[in-house]
């Protein structure tokens, strides 16, 4: 599948300096929106075939916002037409500091208790096989993350059961990736690491599956 994307560059990162809700949001539509809506399209195609579900792509809108710019926006890749936050998806986006990918399954999902069940009997599996250089959040608004190769199993399996018992937890596996490298990456050397990235999250996604 062709692809007309160029990468990100400083100017993406950028935005998210600019001061004031208007002239930020102004500026993510203008810069960062139509990067998300060329890698949402071409993702959707790549995972409606990996996972065998139809997959839909949704770019954050951040319509909730009166006052506050965004710090961080994204495209979300899920297999729900009309939205992506009560499902488990995928994501693409930006922070000012990182790029990020990931599998994600949010506050918002509604099977979020029983996917907490399902990674806990999976534990030792997901450890083996997630790569240390992955990183795994509990919070998909604060930029802060766990790398994969500084937590012990006992760990992991800590964040398993507090998405399984925690009502406002989260939890999502994927890469980052720092500014200073993103901007020095060609757009089929930034293809290529999401998609080898939800290759590796796909097992992931196939218990989220189970946990119906």
């Amino acid at each position: 599948m062709n692809i007309q994307f160029s990468g990100f560059k400083e100017e993406d990162f950028n935005v998210f300096t600019i001061d004031g809700l208007e002239n930020r949001m102004e500026a993510l539509q203008t810069i960062v929106q139509p990067k998300f809506h060329t890698l949402g399209e071409h993702f959707a195609s790549v995972l409606s075939g990996q996972t065998g579900d139809e997959m839909f792509y949704h770019v954050a809108k951040h319509a909730r916002r009166t006052t506050n710019p965004p710090n961080d926006s994204w495209v979300a890749i899920a297999g729900n037409k009309r939205g992506y936050k009560m499902v488990p998806h995928f994501q693409i986006g930006l922070w000012e500091t990182h790029v990020f990918a990931w599998f994600a399954v949010i506050y918002e999902a509604n099977l979020k208790q029983q996917f907490g069940v399902e990674l806990m009997k999976n534990v030792d599996n997901i450890y083996k096989k997630i790569p240390k250089d992955f990183v795994w959040s509990k919070d998909h608004m604060k930029p802060e993350v766990l790398k994969q190769g500084d937590l012990s199993k006992e760990e992991l399996l800590t964040l398993f059961e507090r998405l399984a018992t925690v009502k406002k937890a989260e939890i999502l596996c994927g890469i980052h990736i720092p500014k200073e490298e993103a901007i020095t990456l060609s757009g089929e050397e930034t293809i290529k690491r999401f998609e080898e990235t939800f290759k590796t999250v796909q097992p992931l996604f196939d218990l989220s599956k189970a946990a119906v």
